[in-house]
């Protein structure tokens, strides 16, 4: 039996990195993505095969350029055997007012956390409809449902991303392909380092479950949607402990 294979964006720490170390311990090949923290990214990937005898592929690149991306799947397709998951999670965040972002940040916010999405999706569609399977899991946020002050673009590419996610879905399901998203509320990653000691224990009192959520969470999230009845599509699965 062909070992499966996932592609996990933003693979370098944070969920992206829990998500990879969980499908390996699981047994599957896991092609590992990120943009620029290509040493933390080979950390990973010397994690997988050391600690976890996995196996895994360190595929750098920046998934919001789709000719990064084309040049991503090559080495994809060069393996042998085609995609069977794909974890869009590359992201980045910022914080601050609207009238103080600059049009760069605003269209690499974009690029990052949305267009990604696209480029990824459009490039591992051809594999999965040719065998008639195949997962593509988002990783989305509860701001890009409520939206969240002072993190305006965030909210938009994470809603934008929600909307992928539904409207994907209905057009894959006749291939038997299940896209779903994860809406994840605070978790404990490098992102919310934009907020001091006192911000996160005051941000942690207002959520019921009384603190951040973890990376491992997400990534047991994500197996389990990856290997969830195939009827399970289009749906914005919140993660938020209850947040909102």
């Amino acid at each position: 039996m062909n070992r499966k294979q996932i592609l996990v964006t933003g693979a370098s720490r944070g969920i992206g990195k829990a998500c990879a170390i969980h499908f390996a311990k699981e047994g599957w090949h896991v092609f590992l993505n990120c943009r620029k923290s290509i040493s933390e990214l080979q950390a990973t990937a010397d994690f997988i095969t050391k600690e976890t005898s996995g196996s895994c592929e360190i595929l750098p690149g920046d998934v919001g350029v789709p000719s990064e991306v084309g040049r991503i799947f090559d080495q994809i397709e060069l393996s042998g055997s085609g995609l069977d998951v794909l974890i869009n999670n590359a992201g980045i965040a910022w914080l601050g007012l609207l009238t103080d972002m600059s049009i760069e940040e605003w269209n690499r916010m974009i690029s990052t956390n949305l267009s990604s999405a696209f480029y990824c999706c459009r490039a591992a569609l051809p594999y999965m409809i040719h065998q008639k399977a195949g997962r593509i899991i988002n990783i989305s946020s509860m701001w890009g449902t409520v939206g969240a002050s002072c993190e305006v673009a965030y909210s938009a590419t994470k809603s934008g991303l929600n909307g992928l996610t539904r409207a994907l879905a209905k057009e894959l399901a006749p291939s038997n392909i299940q896209v779903n998203a994860i809406a994840c509320g605070v978790i404990d990653t490098v992102m919310n380092d934009l907020l001091d000691a006192e911000e996160k224990a005051a941000l942690a009192e207002e959520i019921p479950a009384g603190r951040f959520g973890t990376p491992e969470e997400v990534a047991l999230l994500a197996w389990q949607l990856a290997n969830a009845p195939a009827y399970l599509t289009g749906q914005i699965l919140g993660m938020d402990g209850g947040y909102i």
